[in-house]
């Protein structure tokens, strides 16, 4: 039985992490997306990959269009959608994180939308990268329209018991999820927890994350990957300077 590999885009992500180096994820919502010259000074910082997508509003076509922008401004970042729903689905990206909201009390968000979207996935030859999305504390859009049972912030120590779940059932990535703004970060014993019973799997981390010193201390407790989208829509110097601490080894 042939088994599906990493595709162009994951395997590049991968050899970086296997060097020893830690990822930087820029995140855009297509329906307020980043400035183009914005996108180019991060991708110019040494930003890994752009993350492209929105829990409401959005169409592939908002998705194509911004991308071609990117393209025609000379952005070469490779581009992942990170999908709200059916309606993130585009061709012109170069992967999808293709998830499953572990923790979502709704069957539609556990299987159901990744069986509506699979042939289409297949059919627009998009580059699928099996993902574990696991919500903790606040959730924000994400945990509300995915109807998830996040996991308290008082007991992070549940996370390892559902990324050693995702590691069983062959996910190949986990993203570990506070909400787009959230007011409270990602704990870092959420990533210390997930890290412990989990090998080879890419580890993200995202949501509500604001300082340079608490990117570094995620990525010193086992993150892969980290994700910043909303402080750079409000204060991109900042952004920026979580990118170069994460970077620094």
């Amino acid at each position: 039985m042939r088994v599906a590999k990493p595709g162009r885009v994951e395997a590049a992500l991968r050899r970086k992490v296997e060097a020893g180096e830690k990822l930087f994820f820029l995140l855009s919502d297509p329906e307020k997306p980043l400035d183009v010259e914005v996108v180019a000074r991060f991708e110019e910082s040494g930003a890994d990959a752009l993350l492209i997508g929105g829990s409401l509003n959005v169409t592939p076509y908002d998705i194509d269009s911004y991308i071609s922008a990117l393209r025609e401004h000379g952005v070469k970042l490779p581009t992942i959608l990170f999908p709200g729903g059916l309606n993130n689905v585009a061709r012109s990206a170069d992967a999808i994180l293709f998830m499953s909201l572990l923790n979502s009390l709704d069957s539609y968000w556990l299987i159901g939308a990744q069986v509506s979207a699979a042939l289409l996935v297949k059919r627009l030859g998009l580059e699928a990268i099996p993902t574990a999305y696991i919500i903790v504390g606040h959730g924000g859009a994400a945990g509300h329209i995915g109807r998830a049972q996040p996991v308290p912030l008082e007991n992070v120590y549940i996370v390892a018991a559902y990324a050693a779940a995702a590691e069983l059932l062959g996910f190949r990535a986990i993203y570990l999820e506070a909400g787009s703004g959230s007011p409270h970060p990602i704990p870092v014993e959420a990533v210390r927890h997930a890290r412990a019973v989990t090998e080879d799997i890419l580890l993200i981390a995202g949501g509500g994350i604001k300082s340079p010193e608490y990117a570094r201390s995620l990525v010193d407790s086992g993150a892969d990957a980290i994700v910043v989208g909303t402080l750079a829509e409000t204060n991109p110097e900042k952004a920026l300077g979580i990118l170069e601490r994460v970077k620094k080894r």
